[in-house]
C-alpha cells in the first residue's frame, strides 16, 4: 500500500465518532433522512471534502433490507425510529483523497434479536481475517462466511447490496472532475477510479468487488479493502464496516479501536466478572 495507512486510519476513525455523536442524539420521531444530514453536516464540518457515498441511515426491518430491491431503495427514507427499534448508520467519506468506508449498527433501547446479532458478529471479524490469513480465495471465504451464517440461524443480508459484496477495495481517489454526486449518493471522482480500477483488475484476472462470483475466485489481492458482513434475524439487521490490510502474506484490521471492537471486549469482561471461574 503505497499510501500512508495513518491517513486511512484516521479518516475511518473520525467516520466511527461521527456514527457514535450522531447516535447518541437519536430520539423516537427522528427521520432516516434527518440523520443522514446529521452525519453528513458533521463529517463536512470537520474536514470532509467528498464522498465514496453519502451517509445511509436504515432503521427498523430495513436494517434487515426488506422491501428493498432496487439501489434507489437504500437511500434514507421518512421511516421514523421507535423505540426498542434497531438502526444502521453507514457512511463513505474522502478527505484529501482518502477513503473510509463504515457501517454502525445500534438500537434505540431494547431488543433481543439486535443483541444476539451484534454479539455474534464477532465470531465473523475473527473468521475473515483467519481466512485471508490463510490465502483461501475471496470466493471461498465468502462461500465460508455464508456456512457460518447457516449455523448461526441467520440471513445473509450483504447479498442484497449491488454486486453481492461483503467488500470491496479502496484506494486513493485521484480523479480530477468536479466533486458532484452520482445517482444522488456516490461521488463523480469514486465512480471514475473505481472504473479505473475495475478494468485494470479485470485485465490481471481479479476483481475489486468481493463476492462469491466466478470473478473472485482469486488469491485476495493486497491492498485495503472495506469488509461489511451484514446479517439479518426476522425483520433485524446489524453489520460492521472496516477497513482490513491485505499484504502478500498477511492481513490485519486497519484499527482494533472501534466501536463495535470495545463493545465486544466490555462484554467480554462483564461476562468474566461475573463469572471468575
Amino acid at each position: 500500500m503505497n499510501e500512508s495507512p495513518e491517513r486511512f486510519r484516521d479518516l475511518q476513525r473520525l467516520a466511527y465518532e461521527a456514527a457514535e455523536a450522531v447516535a447518541a442524539s437519536l430520539e423516537p420521531g427522528v427521520t432516516e433522512r434527518q440523520v443522514a444530514r446529521r452525519m453528513r453536516r458533521w463529517l463536512e464540518h470537520r474536514g470532509v471534502d467528498d464522498w465514496f457515498h453519502v451517509p445511509f441511515a436504515w432503521f427498523g426491518d430495513r436494517t434487515a433490507f426488506r422491501g428493498i430491491v432496487l439501489p434507489h431503495q437504500f437511500l434514507p427514507t421518512g421511516r421514523r425510529l421507535t423505540e426498542g427499534m434497531p438502526y444502521i448508520l453507514d457512511a463513505a467519506p474522502i478527505a484529501d483523497g482518502y477513503t473510509a468506508d463504515i457501517g454502525y449498527a445500534g438500537c434505540l433501547g431494547d431488543n433481543p434479536s439486535w443483541d444476539r446479532l451484534t454479539h455474534d458478529l464477532a465470531v465473523y471479524r475473527e473468521l475473515i481475517v483467519e481466512l485471508v490469513r490463510e490465502r483461501r480465495t475471496f470466493a471461498g471465504i465468502y462461500a465460508e462466511v455464508d456456512r457460518q451464517i447457516a449455523r448461526h440461524g441467520y440471513e445473509n443480508r450483504h447479498r442484497k447490496y449491488p454486486g453481492r459484496v461483503i467488500g470491496h477495495q479502496v484506494g486513493r481517489v485521484t480523479s480530477r472532475l468536479p466533486r458532484n454526486l452520482v445517482l444522488g449518493a456516490f461521488g463523480a471522482r469514486t465512480a471514475q477510479t473505481v472504473a479505473r480500477e475495475l478494468i485494470k483488475e479485470r485485465m490481471q484476472g481479479r476483481s475489486t468487488l468481493w463476492n462469491g462470483s466466478r470473478q473472485s475466485r482469486h488469491a485476495p489481492t493486497p491492498g485495503l479493502w472495506a469488509v461489511e458482513p451484514h446479517l439479518g434475524l426476522g425483520d433485524v439487521g446489524a453489520k460492521f464496516e472496516e477497513l482490513l490490510v491485505v499484504t502478500e502474506d498477511d492481513a490485519y484490521w486497519l484499527d482494533d479501536d472501534l466501536p463495535h471492537v470495545r463493545r465486544w471486549a466490555s462484554a467480554t469482561a462483564t461476562a468474566e466478572r461475573a463469572d471468575p471461574a
